[in-house]
């Protein structure tokens, strides 16, 4: 025991810069991400920011309140609509797109097309929502909007699409899609990268075609890749789904008029919080959403493991 003891310390001192590396990144986290929790005890108390941090721990106990006043809010079965509803039409049209992308760029024998595909493809990830919204303004507006002036052009009427609820669930639907696809194929691409190309010399002297190549042996290779995205993005339903990026969307491209379709939990949980400073009820909505998007993802993990037997753990 003692030698396992000494070797370990020793083993830890010639690794002894590596391990303050490790260690500085343990105290980021420590920091930022787990110091901060502190402050869900407001959802459990009547908070007031006129007391300042410490007033989390000296507020009066309100038990439950805030959560059972968000539940029975005359906007909670909007919000939760909404939610849902972009969060799953996200899944549906969002995922299969960087999916179906990363197998074709697999099957591109072309090398300059494949570059300049892949490249066209993830820039827009690296783009700002903030300029994502300035593209929509530009392209979108009733009057001077590009697409509008196409319509008109072609005997139209010109259409209402950043101010509509009707629109509001395509337009982030597209420039979802039009922003991440790349980012997503990416992840997918390196997963068909390390098939084994034995695997696709067999089926091709067996007579396999090109369909039954990505269908018997890419698809399957990477399965538990598609899984743990899957779970990831179940388990983030309340959050945005894919890409976690619908707060962005919501917030700069939702205003008042389409406010019917673009109001989701995060942003309803944003604008209580800090324009009526109802700091407690805003922190009682984000861990309602934790909690959930928790549980999502134990049940959908548990629920892969033991159909396909692939899982996040």
């Amino acid at each position: 025991m003692r030698e396992r003891k000494s070797s370990l310390w020793k083993r830890l001192w010639e690794q002894r810069y590596l391990q303050l590396f490790a260690l500085l990144g343990v105290a980021f986290i420590l920091v930022f991400y787990y110091t901060p929790m502190s402050g869900l005890l407001m959802a459990f108390k009547k908070y007031k920011i006129q007391t300042g941090y410490a007033g989390i721990f000296t507020a009066p106990w309100v038990g439950l309140k805030w959560f059972a006043e968000f539940v029975t809010d005359y906007n909670f079965n909007e919000l939760l609509r909404n939610t849902l509803g972009i969060s799953v039409l996200k899944m549906l049209f969002t995922f299969p797109v960087p999916l179906l992308l990363a197998v074709i760029l697999s099957e591109t024998r072309n090398k300059a097309v494949k570059r300049l595909v892949q490249t066209a493809s993830y820039l827009p990830y690296f783009i700002s929502w903030v300029v994502v919204a300035g593209f929509c303004l530009q392209f979108f507006t009733t009057q001077e909007g590009v697409v509008n002036k196409v319509i008109v052009a072609l005997g139209g009427e010109p259409r209402f699409f950043l101010s509509s609820p009707d629109y509001f669930w395509g337009l982030v639907i597209g420039t979802g899609i039009w922003k991440e696809m790349g980012w997503w194929a990416i992840i997918f691409l390196a997963a068909i990268t390390g098939v084994d190309p034995s695997l696709y010399e067999a089926a091709m002297i067996d007579g396999a075609g090109r369909i039954r190549r990505i269908r018997h042996i890419t698809l399957p290779s990477i399965a538990p890749t598609v899984t743990v995205v899957l779970i990831l993005a179940i388990g983030n339903l309340l959050g945005g789904g894919l890409g976690g990026s619908t707060f962005e969307q919501c917030y700069l491209l939702g205003n008042t008029a389409n406010r019917a379709a673009s109001d989701i939990f995060q942003t309803y949980s944003f604008r209580i919080g800090l324009s009526e400073g109802r700091y407690s009820y805003a922190t009682a909505i984000g861990m309602i959403q934790s909690v959930v998007s928790v549980i999502l993802v134990f049940s959908t993990n548990a629920v892969s493991k033991s159909t396909t037997g692939h899982g996040l753990f």
